[in-house]
């Protein structure tokens, strides 16, 4: 028997619905990616950001039609979204709405990842393994539901589903719901809450190098400070991983300052079944001593701990 796949109820993300003809041309102006790429069996990962070039909220766009689109993000930034992006419609055809209540998000990962789930028809879970999509930001349709692979290893699929059907045959809650932020950080992929919505620029959350930009589409807000980032000079400040040596809780905004003197910004952490906390910060690039891998000491609100910084799983601009 093969074991179920398992899902994680991502109820944090919601929806924005985005329709109209002029849906394409418009939302192009607005995002960093370049929509001509978006498809049906293509999603795209995108910046929404102010004229400073820092990111507002980032996107996981889904095309149900080609003038119908699933924007994926945190449900506390929808309406301040749809408020923003509102003020440059003029006459473009497009309607904004929180969909979030007909949808449900939640993270799938295979049998292989999932520990501890209970077995499921094995005939049921084959099929739905077959049926996933097997590159990265490739989309297929799984009956009513959208499923969206997001790493290559581990594998990971967000799955998008009417929230009036049911899960796909084949899939049983996990047991342990940290997994799959657990898995985000250790992938290195940030995310953008009310807090931290506005202070980072597009290149601090290593957006370019998981293709989140694209650096050869016309002009959005924001693309010139982008550009110039990405032309004139390194970037000095980057998302980075560390891992605590002892038991301590981040949450996202929450800001402290390296040994050696470099500042840094939580944007994602998640707690271990140890206590420790691993997290995402954005911080000078390591030097020396603090090179992934190696140990170094942090503050917060004046209290010192030990972090590790460790390596993320793709390589940061030289």
């Amino acid at each position: 028997m093969r074991s179920a796949c398992s899902t994680v109820l991502l109820d944090a993300l919601g929806v924005l619905r985005a329709r109209g003809q002029d849906v394409l041309p418009f939302l192009q102006g607005q995002l960093s990616n370049d929509l001509t790429l978006l498809s049906p069996d293509r999603s795209l990962l995108a910046g929404y950001h102010n004229p400073q070039g820092r990111v507002i909220a980032l996107l996981h766009l889904l095309q149900l039609a080609p003038d119908d689109l699933l924007l994926l993000l945190p449900r506390e930034l929808i309406a301040p979204v749809i408020a923003r992006l509102s003020k440059f419609l003029l006459r473009a055809k497009v309607k904004l709405a929180d969909d979030s209540p007909q949808w449900r998000i939640s993270g799938l990962l295979p049998p292989a990842t999932a520990a501890g789930v209970e077995r499921s028809d094995e005939a049921a879970a084959g099929d739905l393994l077959a049926a996933l999509p097997a590159s990265p930001d490739a989309t297929a349709r799984i009956a009513a539901a959208f499923a969206v692979r997001l790493a290559q290893e581990p594998a990971r699929w967000l799955l998008v589903s009417p929230l009036s059907q049911p899960a796909p045959p084949g899939t049983r809650p996990a047991a342990e719901t940290r997994i799959w932020q657990r898995l985000a950080v250790a992938a290195g992929e940030p995310q953008v809450y009310a807090a931290t919505s506005e202070e980072f620029v597009a290149q601090m959350l290593n957006l370019d190098c998981l293709g989140a930009i694209a650096f050869d589409k016309g002009c959005y807000t924001g693309q010139e400070i982008i550009a110039r980032a990405h032309y004139r000079g390194r970037v000095k400040r980057r998302l980075q991983r560390f891992v605590m040596r002892d038991a301590r809780q981040l949450r996202p905004a929450d800001a402290g300052t390296l040994s050696d003197g470099r500042a840094f910004e939580v944007v994602e952490a998640v707690v271990l079944a140890d206590g420790r906390c691993e997290f995402l910060a954005v911080a000078p690039l390591a030097i020396g001593e603090s090179a992934p891998g190696t140990a170094a000491a942090t503050s917060i609100a004046g209290e010192r701990f030990d972090a590790e910084a460790l390596p993320l799983p793709y390589l940061l601009p030289s």
